[in-house]
């Protein structure tokens, strides 16, 4: 949906969780893994706090990020002060068959454990300046839904 929208504004998109992997040379998980949550959120704020300043130098983009992102009170303040934020809701069925058997998404592996946090980050997910709620994965549909929030 990043990607759709980021092409109809013509905005460079980045999806924050490449450009991490790209800049540490491993996959988030093995970050997980070898080095912990704590520190991979440190890279993660690190990471965002880059591409904030290359929007404040005029340079617009659509920065997609990972789950845990928007739940650290610093990435929150950091995307909220710098840009719109628009939170994509989607149904917790849709969530878990997207990330069915995938890998590199250290905290989805047990589907217990994603259910749980699912819940508890709805609530920072709510800080967004805008929700958008999608049912299906029709990026174009959530990208006109975005287009007709009263930001453009």
């Amino acid at each position: 949906m990043g990607r759709a929208l980021a092409d109809e504004l013509g905005w460079t998109f980045i999806d924050l969780d490449e450009e991490i992997e790209r800049r540490e040379g491993t996959t988030i998980a093995s970050i997980f893994d070898t080095k912990g949550e704590a520190a991979f959120r440190i890279i993660e704020c690190d990471a965002l706090r880059e591409r904030i300043r290359t929007v404040q130098m005029g340079r617009p983009q659509v920065i997609s990020l990972g789950g845990g992102a928007f739940v650290e009170d610093e990435n929150c303040e950091l995307a909220t002060n710098n840009g719109v934020t628009v939170w994509i809701d989607c149904p917790f069925s849709m969530v878990e068959r997207r990330v069915a058997g995938e890998t590199h998404r250290p905290l989805a592996r047990d589907p217990e454990q994603l259910k749980k946090l699912f819940e508890a980050r709805r609530e920072s997910y709510a800080r967004a300046n805008f929700r958008v709620e999608v049912t299906d994965d029709d990026a174009r549909s959530a990208v006109a839904q975005i287009l007709a929030l009263p930001l453009f």
